[in-house]
């Protein structure tokens, strides 16, 4: 009993370490706000860019590599279950916001979970507390390759939640990025080029900005022309096509988004040998681009998980300086903190716990991978994604029910380390199971 006691001790004081850890890189978000390092408008743009560029490369290279024809099957059962939890999450979103009048940015709220920044920056700390070490598969597995794997498990999670996202489209939540609307980037966009050129392609003024082309005016216009040219005409195709059907490709076009491309990019380099061997392999065995391509996409994504997570501190040291001020201080009431806190801290543990480990020990569909339980476990846990902060903005909420998302998401963050006991939870859970 002494050992198993100390066991777990290890085991939570290695988790709250992480979950420390996750909560420090948020903290230097606002410290880099505060000191003027950071602005919001910087903020948005690297968000967009991680999640546009940097997460797509990160689901490349490590779906790519550690999915491939033997692991093919452990995916399955992975994308039922994100599927599905999240599905549930939205449903008893919406019910417990019309039966108990809550606000309305409740749904998203419990319905979309961090999946992304936070769940691989805590795979990095726990890997550091050396607790992973906990569910190898056997013998030969190692530490760093139990990390790589869980990373992907969560990828793959993150792209599902990212996917549904996009089908709800922008009535609920942008699933772009974790800011304003991709309509209102457009118009700014569009106004950018208006004031930037003349009907015949010269440049106006001196309204030259970091954004402005280095090419030649005329040069630019002729890149951009061919594809001005194919987007009208599928514009036109589109405009000819009958109103279901225009219903239907506007409905199967929310699926499109970055992450999604990255991991059937990913998918299909891990799941043709000639390609996983060219992209992954080492040189002498045939991975001709593994030391000079796949390292520079990998270098891309091992920037996201910790970028991401520094525009979460810049987003909420905006919220404090404006509480401070005083600015439209609206109330939060303690009725959706503490449910909200439940369901996702207390609620889905009890629930996603118990069905893994069932599945684990009563039949074979999860396979014998420690590490993809852990992570199914754990993937319904944590605090509301940040891109809560979007709804106020694509619903055109008054200031005073902005502040009160930005007090709610400030608070949610601030005891995201409950997340410690989950983690435990999930980890006593794997190990336990494989043992039977």
């Amino acid at each position: 009993m002494s050992s198993e006691g100390s066991s777990l001790t290890t085991s939570f004081l290695g988790a709250l370490q992480a979950s420390l850890a996750v909560l420090l890189t948020v903290l230097w978000g606002v410290i880099a706000t505060q000191f003027g390092l950071l602005s919001e408008s910087s903020a948005k743009d690297i968000s967009r860019t991680c999640v546009r560029m940097f997460l797509p490369a990160l689901l490349i290279t490590n779906v790519g590599s550690q999915l491939h024809l033997d692991t093919a099957t452990r995916y399955v059962p992975l994308l039922l279950w994100a599927i599905m939890y999240n599905v549930l999450s939205i449903a008893f979103g919406v019910i417990f916001t019309k039966v108990f009048k809550m606000p309305k940015w409740v749904t998203p709220a419990i319905a979309f979970n961090n999946t992304t920044s936070l769940p691989l920056l805590l795979v990095q700390a726990l890997s550091a507390t050396g607790i992973l070490g906990q569910l190898l598969m056997s013998d030969t597995d190692s530490p760093s390759d139990a990390v790589d794997r869980a990373k992907s498990y969560f990828l793959v999670n993150a792209m599902v939640s990212n996917s549904l996202t996009f089908a709800l489209g922008p009535r609920l939540l942008n699933g772009q990025e974790e800011d304003a609307p991709d309509e209102l980037d457009r118009k700014n966009e569009d106004e950018d080029e208006e004031e930037g050129s003349d009907p015949d392609g010269e440049g106006q003024g001196d309204g030259t900005d970091e954004q402005t082309s280095l090419l030649p005016d005329r040069l630019h216009n002729r890149a951009r022309s061919p594809l001005k040219k194919t987007y009208n005409k599928g514009v036109d195709v589109y405009n000819r096509l009958p109103s279901w059907a225009q219903n239907t490709a506007h409905y199967s076009f929310q699926f499109l988004n970055a992450p999604l491309i990255g991991a059937v990019i990913g998918a299909i380099i891990g799941l043709t040998p000639p390609l996983h061997r060219l992209f992954f392999n080492d040189f002498n065995e045939g991975g001709y681009f593994n030391a000079w391509l796949t390292n520079s996409i990998k270098n891309l994504g091992d920037l996201f998980a910790a970028l991401q997570v520094i525009v979460v501190g810049v987003k909420l040291s905006r919220a404090m300086r404006a509480l401070k001020r005083g600015d439209e201080s609206g109330s939060v009431s303690w009725k959706p903190v503490v449910f909200i806190t439940l369901v996702r801290y207390l609620l889905w543990p009890l629930v996603s716990i118990p069905i893994i480990w069932a599945l684990v020990t009563k039949t074979t569909v999860l396979g014998d991978d420690p590490v993809l339980w852990f992570a199914m476990m754990l993937m319904p846990t944590g605090p509301p994604a940040m891109k809560l902060t979007a709804l106020a903005d694509v619903n055109g909420s008054d200031e005073e029910e902005k502040m009160s998302i930005a007090k709610f998401l400030t608070l949610s963050y601030t005891i995201s380390p409950l997340i410690c006991l989950s983690v435990v939870g999930s980890l006593k859970a794997a190990v336990a199971a494989g043992s039977k």
